[in-house]
């Protein structure tokens, strides 16, 4: 059972959100609070495998909250829903170790999916946001080794099979292991769906193929 706390500020769409997730045999929310400086104590009290945060909060944004739960000794994966996927959102919430990043006009089944991605310890990155938000972002956000990169970009290049084992000069067991970490690590479900959210944040730029 993925355990989840909301924080949102508008009752409606907070009822609405948990009476959505009351449906998921999976996911049971456990806490609410409609407060930014009322998460980090909610998070401490309630121990969440998720924490659920909008941004626009009273009190503390949700950003805020989020770069202060990272500090926590067992920090729960964060997930952002916002109605505001600017670009400046996108990377203030990567810079605070936030895993998810969701529009709130997305449709619900991508919530769910989100919420057990991060709860796996996955990345779940709205690709729309992504791409509009990820030319701005800082290099050390990208969370792919060098060797990762080399691998995505050699599928990015229309590598496959014996081409990937002749241009990266690796085992086909090696190279699988470093696209599932790569998948892991993007939240993607494909190996073209990694190349594509590595693309959107600047990941693979200027980076071509290692030997």
């Amino acid at each position: 059972m993925i355990k989840v706390l909301i924080a949102e500020d508008h009752d409606l769409i907070r009822g609405a959100l948990i009476a959505l997730l009351s449906e998921e045999r999976d996911i049971r929310v456990i806490g609410e609070v409609s407060r930014g400086d009322e998460i980090v104590p909610a998070v401490v009290g309630s121990r969440p495998d998720v924490a659920l945060l909008d941004i626009g909060l009273p009190g503390m944004d949700g950003l805020e909250a989020a770069g202060l739960i990272k500090k926590l000794e067992q920090p729960p994966p964060v997930l952002i829903l916002t109605s505001v996927g600017s670009p400046g959102n996108f990377d203030r919430a990567m810079a605070a170790g936030v895993r998810g990043f969701l529009v709130k006009d997305a449709p619900a089944h991508r919530l769910t999916d989100a919420i057990r991605a991060v709860a796996r310890g996955e990345r779940y990155i709205d690709l729309d946001v992504a791409a509009d938000g990820g030319g701005e972002q800082e290099v050390d956000t990208n969370p792919l080794t060098a060797r990762e990169i080399s691998v995505l970009s050699a599928v990015a290049a229309g590598g496959r099979g014996s081409d990937l084992r002749s241009t990266l000069g690796l085992s086909d067991h090696t190279i699988r292991n470093y696209l599932a970490a790569a998948r892991l690590k993007t939240g993607a479900r494909s190996d073209e769906e990694a190349v594509r959210i590595a693309r959107v944040n600047g990941w693979l730029e200027n980076n071509r193929v290692a030997g």
